[in-house]
């Protein structure tokens, strides 16, 4: 019988090598963990430099207080610290407290470190070789402190083999230093590799707000900085600061989302979680907002020793900040009304927003309603339903020489008197409708298209939802609907008859595979009552599936809203259109429709003449 294995202490250089494993897993957690060094140690200006991607050179220099021999010596030995004395983990008020970094990089390179302190006659500098420590020596720098790494993971080939081309991997650097950079405003920063500059960001001055400004300016472009919303809310001693992109301004995933806590960039599920769910209804399913919000509280609020990377948090009350965060993004996209995409968004709207996602599609009638629902009767002098008037081609307009032809693909809009006044109102002045499903309107500086579904379909979804509250006003049908579904559907949808009252829709089981509709919500008016059924079955699954009871509910009222709105191929009158667009100005969120889609588009009065070549 072989004899049992016996329990051997590791050697202080595997455990290092261990321990580097966790800590730095890529040459971009080296330059996270050296740049992060520099911070805590005061540093004004941070100097970057890379080769191979940072398996042959990471090099980092900074202005900070710099060390002495002693602390040289200190600053190798895991967990040496000068940041926390250990007694309070919770109070943690910079970034580096594990005393783990160099010590781990030490352990699978060669590493340098050169400092000087203030006032001090020399400069001192230290090596390490795979664990083996050299001797302090003498060393010639002006201030400040120099880590230089080199030959990443020569002590552990096999890490190499696990490593990403040279450009991810610079990439990757890239996108830490510049995350970074996001967070410390006041501090300088370059980034160089093989000679070229990848980044560089001078020292921001000016209040918090605009120093963030200009260094995101530097860091996530210029058209973010200019068009992003503010934000700045606190509650209960943590406070919420940044910028979030309108809802017309998305992306194919969440790398533009930065997220910092107390400084510290962060990926967080939570805080990830809270901004989709602030932008669940203003962007399309499957596109994501860009933002860079700082989450500010006292260190004993939340836990930053989760992990070596540091990467990741826990708060002590999660449910509060994630209350912060989606009331406060909710707040500021509810201030931009009305904000529409822009001429520069067109191409990537085209391009990159799908045209109706899976579950929120809605079946277009066979003919336009007899009247338009509910809702704008309060902002138009009256709502009118389609005269013959109306429907029949329109008269050519004086001054106007079409050959005798009079279109029917717009309808021109007389202006009211005293309305160019209007012109200076954000949506102008309701001039036309093209194809019986775009407004045209005149502003003092340009020009704006809107989708009247959409833009109607947001108001009827805004006040559903501020109705929910005191109850859904409903209409009962003098004859019940009947309305016949594919086997299982019925089932399906009539486990959510309960949520589906409480917006006012009325359903029973009527056999086995049909429901009897018996009340519809009044805001709706002439609803096409089976189509509307049909597309919440179709979609039951979805609402099972909702994670929480807000999303169910927003779906529903999504589903709602847009059968009970203005459909395309419905032709307005003046009073109705200017009453859809001054509506749309009180409105928040109304730049999108509520599945993410534009409401308007807005054409400068320059951009119009460039595209006609006149400037």
């Amino acid at each position: 019988m072989a004899a049992p294995p016996r329990i051997n202490r590791l050697s202080e250089a595997t455990v290092n090598r261990i321990a580097a494993g966790e800590v730095i897993e890529r040459p971009a957690a080296a330059v996270k963990e050296l740049v992060e060094n520099a911070l805590d140690a005061g540093a004004t200006r941070i100097d970057v430099t890379i080769r191979g991607g940072g398996r042959a050179l990471i090099r980092v220099a900074d202005d900070g207080h710099g060390m002495t021999p002693g602390d040289l010596t200190l600053a190798i030995e895991r967990h040496a610290t000068s940041k926390t004395d250990g007694a309070d983990l919770l109070d943690i008020r910079s970034f580096g407290f594990r005393g783990e970094a160099l010590p781990s990089i030490g352990a699978v390179s060669r590493l340098s470190l050169s400092s000087r302190v203030p006032g001090a006659a020399q400069a001192w500098r230290l090596a390490v070789e795979a664990g083996a420590v050299s001797p302090p020596e003498p060393a010639a720098l002006s201030g400040g402190t120099v880590a230089e790494l080199r030959d990443l993971f020569f002590a552990t080939p096999a890490r190499l083999k696990f490593l990403k081309t040279e450009r991810a991997e610079t990439g990757a650097v890239v996108e830490i230093v510049r995350r970074l950079a996001m967070a410390h405003p006041g501090v300088a920063f370059t980034l160089k590799s093989e000679d070229r500059t990848l980044f560089e960001a001078r020292a921001e001055t000016g209040d918090l707000f605009e120093g963030r400004r200009a260094r995101l300016h530097v860091a996530m472009g210029r058209d973010f900085a200019a068009q992003a919303l503010p934000i700045d809310a606190e509650r209960d001693g943590v406070r919420l600061t940044g910028y979030a992109s309108a809802p017309t301004d998305h992306r194919g995933n969440a790398m533009a989302q930065h997220l910092f806590v107390n400084g510290r960039p962060v990926r967080d599920r939570m805080l990830s979680s809270a901004a989709r769910g602030a932008y669940a209804d203003v962007v399309p399913r499957g596109r994501h907002p860009a933002l860079a919000l700082y989450v500010d509280l006292d260190p004993q609020g939340v836990d930053v020793n989760v992990h070596p990377a540091k990467t990741e948090v826990r708060f002590r009350d999660p449910n509060g900040v994630r209350g912060l965060i989606v009331g406060a993004l909710r707040q500021a996209l509810a201030g931009a009304g009305h904000r529409g995409a822009a001429l520069g968004d067109i191409g990537a709207l085209g391009a990159q927003a799908p045209a109706a996602p899976e579950g929120m599609r809605y079946r277009m009638p066979s003919r336009p309603p007899d009247r338009l629902p509910r809702g704008l009767a309060e902002t138009a002098t009256a709502w009118q339903g389609p005269t013959a008037a109306d429907l029949a081609p329109a008269p050519a307009q004086p001054g106007m020489d079409v050959g005798g032809w009079a279109s029917r693909e717009a309808t021109a809009a007389p202006a009211a008197p005293g309305a160019e006044a209007a012109l200076d109102l954000p949506l102008g002045i309701p001039r036309a409708q093209l194809h019986e499903t775009y407004i045209v309107s005149q502003t003092a500086r340009g020009i704006v298209l809107i989708d009247q579904h959409a833009a109607h379909e947001r108001l009827v979804y805004e006040r559903m939802k501020a109705t929910m509250a005191d109850g859904v006003l409903r209409q009962g049908l003098l004859i019940p609907e009947i309305v016949e579904l594919s086997p299982g559907e019925a089932d399906a949808l009539l486990v959510h008859a309960d949520m589906l009252e409480r917006f006012g829709l009325a359903i029973e089981p009527f056999g086995t595979d049909a429901v009897c509709v018996r009340e519809t919500p009044a805001m709706l008016g002439a609803v096409d009552v089976p189509a509307l059924v049909r597309d919440l079955a179709e979609n039951a699954e979805t609402l099972a599936e909702a994670n929480a009871v807000d999303d169910r509910l927003r779906h529903v009222c999504a589903t709602m809203a847009c059968h009970g709105s203005v459909r395309a191929g419905r032709r307005l009158n003046h009073a109705e259109m200017d009453a859809l667009l001054r509506e749309m100005e009180a409105t928040p969120n109304s730049g999108t429709c509520n599945h993410g889609r534009p409401t308007s588009i807005t054409l400068t009065l320059a951009e119009v003449e460039r595209l006609f070549a006149r400037r």
